[in-house]
Order: C-alpha cells, then structure tokens, then sequence
C-alpha cells in the first residue's frame, strides 16, 4: 500500500505543478494542457474498472459491511445511487473478466475499452456507445457487435457526445432494418406537420395539426384518390386520373389510412413530374437518389436520398422504373463536361448531382445537414486561386459554410477523395476531420476500408 500512497502523492505534486504553470503558460500553450490534462482524466475510470472487477470477481459486498455493490460505492465514494450504479455497469462492460476456468478475457466491449483508456473517449461518450449497445436487438451477433463497438470507438474520438449519438443512431438504423374553441390566430400558431426521424425498419412518424383551409384541400383530394382501386400500388398499372373499374375495387384489401398514405403519395409524384416547381439550389425540385452499381445489380441494401433519408434498394428499384435516366448519372457521369476551370463560379447541375452522390449532405464531421439544404463550397477558396472542378466542389451547408471566411478553418481533398475540415491550429487536438454520417454504407466495413 506504501507504494500505492507515493504514487498517488506523486500524482498530487504533479497537479501542483501544472496549476502553478497555469499562470505562466501563452493562451495556445494553455489550450494544449486542458487536452492533455482531459486525455489523462478521460482514462481514469480504466483503473477504477480494473479495481471494481476485482472487487466484484473476488468478493462479497457483505464482507466490506454494505448489502450490495452500489451500497459499497455511496459509502465509500459519497456518490449517489444513480452513478454507482453506472460505475457497476461501465465495470462489468469494460473491465477485465475472467472465464469460469480463472483465465483472463477481454472486455465485453473491447474496443471502447481501449479508447477509454487512451483517454480519446469520454464519460459522456462511453454512455452514448452504452446505450447503442443496450438497444440492439437481442438477435445481433457477437461479431456484429464488435465491429459496431470498434466503429463507435473510432469515431467518439473526434466527435463530441452529441455528434456519436447522431451517428450511433445512424449505425443502429443500419444494423436493424426494421381545448375551447381557437381564434384564428391560434389556429395559425397551432399548425404544423412533423415528419418524425426515420426508424430502423425505414418508416417516419408524421404528426401534426392543420387549419381548415389544408383538410378542405386533403378532404377534396382523398375522396378522389383515396377511393377504392384508386393509386393501389399492388395493381400492374395504379388508376390515377380515370375512374378504377370493378375488379380494382374489388381487389383492392387497403385500410382507408393506407389509402390516404398512397394518395399523397401519388400527389408528390404528381407535383415532382410536373416541371411547375422551380429549381432548388441548382438543381430542378426532384428526387436525387444515391447508390452504387453492385447494390442495384443485387438488388439489397439501401440507397441514401438527398433528404438523408435511407431508401430500400426495391422501393428505389421501383421509383426508378420511371426516371432510369438518373441512375446512369451516377453510373456512367453522363455526356455533360464537369470540369469548367475558372469560367464560372457556380457549379453546373451535372456537378451538383454527383456531388450528391458522392457527398450527399454536409461535410463537415458531425454535421447532419443532408444534401438537399446544402451549398457548393470550394475546397480550395475561389478567392485563392480554387478552381470550380468537380475535384475542388463539396457541399456544406449555409452557417458551415460561411464559417470557412471567418475563422481559421480550412478545408482539402485528402488521398481517399473525401473532404477533410482542419480546424485552427490552436484548436487541433484530435477532433475527426471526415464526416461519414451521410455515409452508412460505411458501417462495419473492415477498418482499413471506411477512412477515417
């Protein structure tokens, strides 16, 4: 134990140490040590897993006079019930464990483990990769788990709490894939629809209210296209402006709600095929999808759509039957040159659609903004010098964007073509410079095939 004391009596003079160099040190220099000295912090608890595995493995709570182990650590630590108890449970997940036959094993979640020790993650990140865990279904295998485990490790350590819970959820979704009477101006403040985040097995809550004016509108439309054997997508060829004949009335086995579901349905497909709503960012109002050749072939997998939503290869299969024209974009670059050097500052819609494709949403890591509400950015600066190629464009949304002239950020191409945000020098203490949400495809690939 004496060597115990003098070890953690060195660790007192050391803070001594650095509390006086506080007042010394330039504010850059200052920076520095708050990293540092959170790296050290952060791979604490490592060691506080390692005692209370032992602790748990070798002996009884009673022996130390408390009935339980969260009884042990309010005592002993003046916690409270609530983070004993998340000690306990960080303990049994990244600590060491032995087998029944005393040999040693890994922890259950070896790679979080790992990084937590190096002091690259967080409590507040092991408690986003904790939940990730606790919510996968039953049915996911071990090897799965790992690969999920060694992902959000990698990631957590360049992205805040909140970004890894983002893309931690994006992850799950790819491993589960499945009053008194108001004044008109409350009436106005009320309405609203809200299109829910989009749950494992692909579908969206929509809620909302709606003023009287948008259900006479919805009551006109469904009584016409929610009929019966109206827009049935189970028929070889839907009714959509005649009258349906018998036999699709007959066949048709919807429940009115699913009938309103598909008349909507086709009202965007009508309103997307008929030119009358403008262009947006570039590019005429339509649906960009992005995918590769091999899921299409193989018809699997899922297809991310410009909104950063994840679309099921047969529903894209399906909507593509009408507009195959757009698949060959991605596949074959169409005929229209995408290089225009300096000629012209904004990128041409070929160059907007394959940034689609390639970026499909911001690409700042951490940020969720998806393709559809974004902006070009060059790369390298068109006030420097930048070119507008293909090579040089990204997107980024507006605040992200605008940031790049007002601080010291700076964006590049690294060698994988993936855009890398390098923050101010000052600020460059390890935060992940690639931003894969947009990317779920590249989830549980090998290590040496998803970048950084």
């Amino acid at each position: 134990m004496d060597v115990v004391a003098e070890a953690v009596a060195g660790m007192r003079a050391q803070l001594a140490i650095l509390s006086q160099a506080c007042d010394t040190l330039a504010h850059p220099e200052l920076v520095a040590l708050l990293s540092e000295v959170t790296a050290v912090v952060r791979s604490v608890p490592a060691l506080e897993h390692q005692i209370l595995a032992r602790l748990t493995t070798e002996t009884e709570p009673r022996r130390l006079g408390e009935a339980s182990w969260k009884k042990v650590l309010t005592t002993a630590l003046r916690v409270s019930d609530k983070e004993a108890k998340r000690r306990l449970a960080d303990a049994a997940n990244l600590g060491p464990r032995q087998a029944m036959t005393g040999e040693p094993l890994p922890p259950v979640w070896e790679a979080t483990a790992a990084a937590q020790s190096a002091g690259t993650l967080d409590v507040e990140h092991v408690a986003v990769i904790a939940k990730f865990h606790e919510d996968l279904p039953v049915w996911v295998d071990v090897d799965t788990r790992a690969a999920a485990d060694r992902q959000l490790a990698s990631l957590g350590a360049g992205l805040t709490p909140e970004d890894l819970r983002k893309a931690a959820d994006r992850l799950a979704a790819m491993i589960d894939q499945d009053g008194p009477e108001p004044s008109d101006a409350d009436r106005a403040r009320r309405r609203g629809i809200s299109l829910g985040e989009q749950q494992a097995d692909g579908m969206s809550r929509l809620t909302g209210w709606v003023t009287p004016e948008w259900r006479a509108h919805y009551e006109a439309i469904q009584a016409k296209l929610a009929a019966p054997g109206m827009c049935n997508p189970d028929d070889e060829t839907p009714c959509v402006d005649a009258e349906p004949d018998e036999q699709q009335r007959r066949s048709d086995t919807r429940s009115a709600a699913q009938r309103n579901h598909d008349a909507w349905l086709a009202v965007g497909r009508m309103a997307l095929s008929s030119g009358d709503l403008g262009s947006h960012n570039g590019l005429p109002v339509t649906v960009i999808v992005s995918t590769t050749l091999q899921e299409l072939e193989k018809s699997a997998g899922v297809a991310v759509t410009g909104g950063g939503s994840l679309l099921p290869m047969a529903d894209l299969i399906r909507m593509a039957t009408h507009a195959h024209h757009y698949l060959a974009v991605f596949d074959r670059h169409t005929n229209e040159p995408l290089y225009l050097g300096r000629s012209k500052r904004l990128a041409s819609p070929a160059q907007r659609i394959m940034l689609h494709s390639s970026a499909r949403g911001c690409t700042r890591p951490g940020c969720t903004v998806p393709g559809y509400w974004t902006q070009m950015h060059h790369v390298q600066d068109w006030k420097a010098g930048g070119a507008t190629d293909i090579t040089n464009l990204t997107l980024a949304c507006g605040p992200d964007n605008r940031m790049i002239e007002q601080t010291g950020w700076t964006t590049r191409v690294n060698h994988r073509g993936q855009t890398e945000w390098l923050p101010p020098p000052d600020l460059d203490t390890g935060r992940r410079r690639v931003n894969g949400y947009h990317h779920p495809e590249r989830h549980l690939l090998p290590e040496d095939d998803h970048g950084p």
